[in-house]
């Protein structure tokens, strides 16, 4: 079964991510082909719009595939993490400044990669079904795929929390978060028919309706309140007293998730501001995914919740109050001149 399948049809160019098996995991083969295929269509006067949506199933795209950075970590090929998401986060640059409309289709779980393909679209289609985050400090990595530009636009600090925290949105959240546009329950067949017949993107924003409720929204207080430090310390202090439904769902992820990565993420939100561009956010991320499999948690992440599937994680630190200030500086410091960086320039 071919993993991706790229076509025209009607005024439309069309990608489905097609493992539904591994919940449309992006393999690094996949970046290439969807890239190739926004380089096709750019200039196609053929094609109006583009239309990305995932195999029936659980997911639109749950993430990356990454049980091959498992391998490479282990046998010491760091180069292998590097290549990947250079060109993984050169296709999320192309998709963000993609000069014609792109509609996705977010059923089920977008998570991590699967944020950096549906995610930097114009129109943003969730329903019911829709759970979406950047889980990646669960693994040790960091929210990657341009995700740190959504989360650094969020209102308020909640950005910091969604980034350390990896908590799920349903659709309501999504929107309110800045990670989606239109909420559409029901089939999406017709739509999907009727954008490719008439490569009329007016016709997605006419069918959206009044989303659900954003519990975040009346969480924004208490998570403005207890992430307003500095440093990954300065919230888990505010949160150690702090009561409320956001403090607990926060206290319980910081237990869980890798110190090191919501260190960084904190502060990589903290760098980047309100507003940074595609490029300053990849810029970024890619600081500490260059250095991930060789200095992080990252392929003892990958171990726990992939390979051994144990859930049980052996950190290198043991909390978030255990972070030297000196190690998230190291893990996002300019990468050394004449290392190969991701080719980001419009």
């Amino acid at each position: 079964m071919t993993d991706i399948l790229i076509r025209t049809e009607g005024r439309a160019g069309r990608i489905t991510l097609n493992r539904p098996e591994a919940l449309n995991a992006l393999t690094w083969q996949m970046c290439i082909d969807i890239e190739a295929a926004l380089d096709a269509w750019a200039e196609d006067t053929a094609v109006d719009l583009i239309l990305i949506d995932g195999a029936p199933g659980r997911a639109f795209c749950a993430g990356g595939d990454i049980a091959e950075m498992h391998a490479a970590g282990t046998r010491g090929d760091y180069a292998y993490g590097q290549r990947f998401w250079r060109d993984e986060y050169r296709m999320n640059a192309k998709l963000f400044r993609f000069p014609k409309p792109v509609v996705t289709f977010l059923h089920g779980f977008t998570m991590g990669g699967g944020v950096g393909v549906g995610c930097h679209a114009s129109q943003r289609i969730v329903d019911d079904s829709s759970r979406v985050a950047l889980p990646e400090c669960a693994i040790g990595l960091v929210p990657d795929v341009g995700g740190t530009l959504i989360l650094a636009r969020a209102p308020g600090r909640l950005g910091e929390f969604l980034g350390a925290t990896g908590h799920r949105m349903g659709p309501g959240d999504a929107i309110y978060a800045g990670f989606a546009d239109l909420y559409i329950p029901g089939n999406w067949d017709d739509l999907k028919s009727e954008l490719c017949a008439t490569g009329d993107v007016t016709l997605a924003d006419a069918a959206g309706i009044r989303p659900p409720e954003a519990p975040l929204r009346d969480w924004q207080g208490e998570i403005d309140l207890t992430w307003g430090g500095e440093t990954l310390g300065d919230v888990a202090r505010a949160l150690a007293d702090a009561t409320g439904p956001a403090a607990e769902a926060a206290r319980s992820a910081i237990d869980r998730n890798a110190p090191l990565s919501m260190a960084c993420a904190v502060e990589m939100l903290h760098r980047l501001g309100d507003d940074p561009t595609i490029e300053q956010a990849l810029g970024m991320e890619y600081r500490f995914t260059h250095r991930a499999l060789e200095h992080s948690d990252f392929v003892e992440g990958i171990r726990a919740q992939i390979i051994d599937k144990d859930r049980s994680p052996r950190w290198r630190h043991g909390s978030a109050m255990d972070v030297p200030a000196v190690e998230v500086s190291s893990m996002l410091r300019p990468l050394p001149p004449g290392t190969p960086q991701p080719e980001l320039t419009p």
